[in-house]
């Protein structure tokens, strides 16, 4: 086998460990504090251990994983003071998103939205949080989408990664009648062309409904 052909097929099993996992983390399959070896993330992809390191590398360096002096790897374990600090943040950058994507939030991108709270609504009544922060990602992202920010989105997606197992632990703790949705108020902000009621929609999505959960 060439050089290029096996850096090719390393780079390639870099990219597909390092996205699983990625995806896993911010969308809460692997709860807070939960401990990984490279052995074993090698056994579960079939791959050496290089493209294992390289990927959690980067993992350690957007906060999804930490990783001690010992070289212990875990999944992060945030306390609400951090959780509340990654929810500024979040309610300063997703409400510029949302109003950049305000001037193309044409009638598809509504229904679109329209489609998805319906299925987080569905998630919520079976108690499936990990299908709930699935689809909870995928209405923000959708809508984010349209902002053409590339940078800013990437932004989003490192808090999302970093709050992503904890609040996985969180929503399992949620009843149904204590959701609000704040989402309906998003779409119908977007439908009216309201930057204002987006803005604040956005925010109190993201602030209200993370103090709902941590109080």
């Amino acid at each position: 086998m060439s050089d290029s052909r096996k850096s090719n097929e390393a780079g390639s099993a870099h990219e597909r460990v390092y996205r699983t996992l990625r995806q896993q983390i911010m969308q809460g399959d692997l709860p807070p504090g939960q401990a990984l070896t490279l052995r074993g993330i090698g056994s579960r992809f079939d791959v050496s251990m290089t493209p294992v390191r390289g990927a959690v590398q980067r993992l350690v360096a957007e906060g999804a994983l930490t990783l001690s002096a010992s070289g212990r790897i875990t999944t992060p374990v945030l306390g609400n003071e951090r959780l509340e600090e990654l929810a500024s943040i979040r309610a300063l950058l997703e409400p510029e998103l949302a109003s950049r994507a305000l001037p193309r939030a044409y009638p598809a991108l509504i229904d679109r939205l329209r489609t998805i709270n319906g299925i987080i609504g569905e998630r919520i009544a079976k108690a499936d949080s990990t299908g709930y922060i699935r689809s909870n990602l995928d209405f923000h992202r959708t809508l984010y989408l349209r902002a053409q920010a590339p940078a800013m989105l990437a932004m989003a997606e490192t808090l999302w990664l970093q709050m992503g197992p904890t609040m996985h632990q969180l929503y399992s703790r949620m009843r149904h009648a204590e959701r609000p949705d704040h989402h309906r108020t998003i779409i119908s902000a977007l439908r009216n062309g309201d930057d204002s009621a987006l803005r604040m929609a956005v925010q109190t999505d993201v602030t209200q409904g993370l103090r709902m959960l941590t109080a």
